[in-house]
């Protein structure tokens, strides 16, 4: 009888320790199951992380080859707009610099020039009568001139030009009355 006792506490102990392994093999193969779908998680952000930072990369290339275009169009036109004050010129080259029309033809192509660059946005700096700034003109002499006020420019020597706000040359000046 004893040993019939034995045996049913064994067969006991066994059921026990196999509904035990079982509930682990379950949680294992939830763990397992978890971890799949975590990797599998992951695996799909890697891959969106990836797709966006080609599709990123190509709007870059996009981008900067747009600019390029648009340089290189706005360039042309550009010296679309100046080559006739460039034929201009030669034909100034081959005339007779002594005949009355010579100087009006030269007159005219700096005109036609300027008109196509100001059309570009150049702007003129030919400050006469106005107060020296230091961020439009150059001093490049100074004179006493009692009809003159205080830091005037009474002469400019060479045009400054500006596109826009920015200066792309002063305006080479003499300025009357400075310190």
């Amino acid at each position: 009888m004893a040993d019939e006792k034995n045996v049913k506490e064994q067969a006991e102990a066994c059921e026990e320790k196999a509904k035990a392994d079982n509930k682990k093999d379950k949680k294992d193969n939830k763990l397992k199951k978890e971890n799949e779908e975590l990797k599998q998680q992951l695996q799909e952000q890697k891959d969106l992380l990836l797709r966006t930072a080609a599709e990123f990369d190509n709007y870059k290339k996009r981008e900067t080859a747009a600019k390029e275009k648009l340089a290189s169009y706005v360039k042309g036109e550009t010296l679309k707009a100046i080559l006739p004050s460039l034929d201009n010129i030669n034909r100034a080259l081959s005339a007779d610099e002594n005949s009355a029309d010579y100087a009006k033809g030269v007159s005219m192509t700096i005109k036609g020039l300027l008109d196509a660059l100001k059309k570009e946005g150049l702007e003129e700096i030919n400050p006469v009568g106005e107060t020296f700034d230091v961020n439009f003109h150059m001093a490049v002499m100074k004179v006493e001139d009692e009809k003159a006020g205080e830091n005037e420019i009474t002469k400019v020597l060479q045009t400054g030009y500006k596109l826009g706000d920015t200066v792309l040359r002063p305006a080479m000046v003499e300025v009357a009355n400075c310190d």
